[in-house]
C-alpha cells in the first residue's frame, strides 16, 4: 500500500510530458505565471501587453516607460511612440529576467505593408535593448506573414543578424515563403483556424481532424521533409486536444489556462508531429515569386480573412494602448 502514493509522485503531468517533445512558451505577459510553469521563451504582443498595463503590479514598469517618453518626445505623438517603445523593452527585459530563452516583441502592426519602416522599428528596439545589456539572440522580432513583412524578415535577418517571428500566418503559401526568406521562426495560428472554419461550416471538429491542426502538421511536414531551418510554433489554441495532437511541433506558446490544464493532467502524451514522419509523406517544393504568394493567398478565402483580422485587432489594441499612454502622459 505505501507504494502507491509513491508511484502517484513519479508520474509525469502532461505538460512535462509535452516539454520533451516540444518547446514550451507561454503566451503571456504576466511575470508570475512564467514563474509557475517555467517555459523556455515567451511571446508578447499588444494585447498581452495592454492587459498587463492594467494590473497594479505592472504600474511601475509603465511609469518607467512614460518618464522616458517624455524626455524623448518632443510633442505629445512623439511621446506616445516613445513610450510605447519603450514599454515594450522594459516588459521585454522583465520577462528575459525570468526564462532561459528569448522572448517575442512585437512591431507595431500598422507597419504590416510597410517594409522600410518595420525594418527600422526592429532595428531601434534591437538597440534599446542593448542599452539595457540584451543581446539580439535573446530577441525575436514578431512581424505579421505579408509580403512586406516577409521580405523585412528577410532583410533583418541576412543584413542585420536580428531573428524574426512571423506572426499571423494561416496557410502554407506564407509559410513557404517564410522559409525562402530564412526566417528564425514563424507562428501559424491553429485556434484562429479553427474558429473560421466553425463559423463557416457549422461544424464540430476535433482531435485530427481540426483544421488548426490539419494546417500546422502540413506546415511542419512541409519544412521537415525539404530541410528548412525555420521552426515552426503553433499558437493561438482553442483547447488541450489542439496541443496533444502537435506534441512535437519546435515550439508551442501556449496560454495560462490551458498551461494549467496541462499541468493538472497526468494521462499519457505522446509525440505526433516527427522529421522522420515528415520525411515519408508525399509533397512537391513550391518556390514563390511575390505575384504567387499574393495570388495564393488570395485564393484561400480563410488565410485572406484572418490575416486581416488579426492585423486590424492587433493595431486596434495599439490604440487602445496608445490611448491609456496619452492619458498618462497628461496627467503626469
Amino acid at each position: 500500500m505505501s507504494s502507491e502514493p509513491e508511484a502517484k509522485r513519479t508520474k509525469m503531468s502532461a505538460l512535462d510530458q509535452l516539454k520533451e517533445h516540444s518547446v514550451v512558451v507561454a503566451d503571456t505577459g504576466d511575470f508570475e505565471v512564467m514563474k509557475e510553469y517555467k517555459p523556455t521563451d515567451a511571446t508578447t504582443n499588444p494585447s498581452l501587453i495592454l492587459s498587463a498595463a492594467g494590473m497594479e503590479q505592472y504600474q511601475h514598469i509603465l511609469d518607467k516607460a512614460i518618464k522616458y517618453g517624455k524626455e524623448n518626445g518632443s510633442n505629445v505623438e512623439e511621446q506616445v511612440a516613445e513610450t510605447l517603445d519603450m514599454l515594450s523593452v522594459l516588459f521585454g527585459c522583465e520577462i528575459l529576467k525570468i526564462i532561459p530563452g528569448r522572448v517575442s516583441v512585437e512591431v507595431d502592426a500598422r507597419l504590416s505593408f510597410d517594409k522600410d519602416a518595420s525594418i527600422s522599428k526592429a532595428i531601434k528596439l534591437i538597440n534599446m535593448f542593448a542599452e539595457y545589456g540584451i543581446k539580439k539572440d535573446r530577441i525575436l522580432i514578431k512581424l505579421a506573414s505579408t509580403w512586406e513583412g516577409i521580405q523585412a524578415a528577410r532583410e533583418l535577418e541576412k543584413k542585420h543578424g536580428i531573428h524574426c517571428n512571423l506572426t499571423l500566418l494561416f496557410s502554407l503559401y506564407q509559410a513557404i515563403a517564410c522559409a525562402e526568406a530564412n526566417v528564425t521562426l514563424i507562428s501559424p495560428f491553429v485556434g484562429r483556424i479553427l474558429d473560421w472554419y466553425v463559423e463557416h461550416t457549422k461544424k464540430t471538429y476535433k482531435g485530427k481532424d481540426d483544421p488548426g491542426v490539419v494546417s500546422v502538421t502540413r506546415v511542419y511536414n512541409y519544412y521537415k521533409k525539404f530541410g528548412y531551418k525555420t521552426q515552426v510554433m503553433g499558437a493561438s489554441f482553442r483547447n488541450t486536444g489542439e496541443i496533444r495532437e502537435l506534441a512535437g511541433c519546435d515550439l508551442l506558446t501556449i496560454s495560462p489556462k490551458l498551461l494549467q490544464e496541462l499541468a493538472d493532467s497526468e494521462d499519457p502524451l505522446k509525440r505526433v508531429l516527427d522529421p522522420k514522419l515528415a520525411a515519408e509523406t508525399e509533397m512537391e517544393k513550391v518556390s514563390l515569386s511575390e505575384a504567387q504568394f499574393r495570388w495564393h493567398l488570395n485564393e484561400e478565402q480563410m488565410a485572406t480573412d484572418k490575416l486581416s483580422d488579426g492585423i486590424r485587432k492587433f493595431a486596434a489594441d495599439t490604440r487602445k494602448l496608445e490611448s491609456l499612454i496619452k492619458t498618462l502622459l497628461v496627467k503626469q
